[in-house]
């Protein structure tokens, strides 16, 4: 898979898995704004960016720079997601049609903490993408599914009209990587109060 990848001018074998979700899902359009959280080191960036085409927008956020060329409608910037307020986005850039997320914590060969660290990443981009997304936008996100996944799955079925876990062709045997790809965010109900 690394070498396709590369053969194919990608930085790293996750492009493939973006290609057959997008392939799968149709995501991502010409036109399209894209948000992609934990990008470095920017293959997901380089998907995006060629199928939006350059009358679309792809922003890219990470804890390491991407150093990798990119087109002029894909920007990068160094930032903790955590840390993140949306708001100031989509002040920027605008609403986007599609959060992407295949972050995942540095493992540590601990399986429990290892899942619960990606259920929190998970959260954290789910958070981001109710902010960031427009009405009717999409979010792809990875997850290691552990004991959370139930609550995460039923959070996002609330906020989004389609939701479907995935597992990409191109994982690894025995990984417990997936995908839950949602689907039409549903406007913002107004706060009682």
């Amino acid at each position: 898979m690394f070498h396709r990848a590369r053969e194919q001018g990608y930085a790293a074998r996750a492009a493939l898995k973006l290609s057959e979700l997008d392939e799968r899902f149709h995501l991502l359009r010409p036109g399209r704004k894209v948000l992609d959280l934990g990008c470095w080191p920017g293959s997901w960036l380089q998907v995006a960016a060629e199928r939006v085409g350059s009358e679309g927008l792809c922003v890219g956020l990470d804890l390491r720079a991407v150093e990798i060329p990119l087109p002029a409608h894909a920007h990068t910037a160094v930032a903790d997601v955590t840390e993140l307020d949306p708001a100031v986005l989509v002040r920027r850039f605008g609403a986007f049609d599609l959060v992407l997320s295949d972050m995942a914590p540095h493992t540590s060969g601990d399986r429990a903490s290892d899942q619960f660290r990606s259920e929190e990443l998970v959260r954290e981009a789910v958070r981001i993408a109710s902010g960031a997304l427009r009405p009717g936008g999409h979010l792809v996100v990875k997850i290691f599914q552990g004991p959370g996944f139930p609550e995460i799955l039923r959070d996002l079925q609330v906020r989004y009209q389609e939701v479907r876990p995935v597992k990409a062709r191109t994982t690894r045997a025995g990984s417990r990587e997936q995908y839950l790809i949602a689907r039409g965010l549903r406007p913002a109900r107004p706060s009682s109060g």
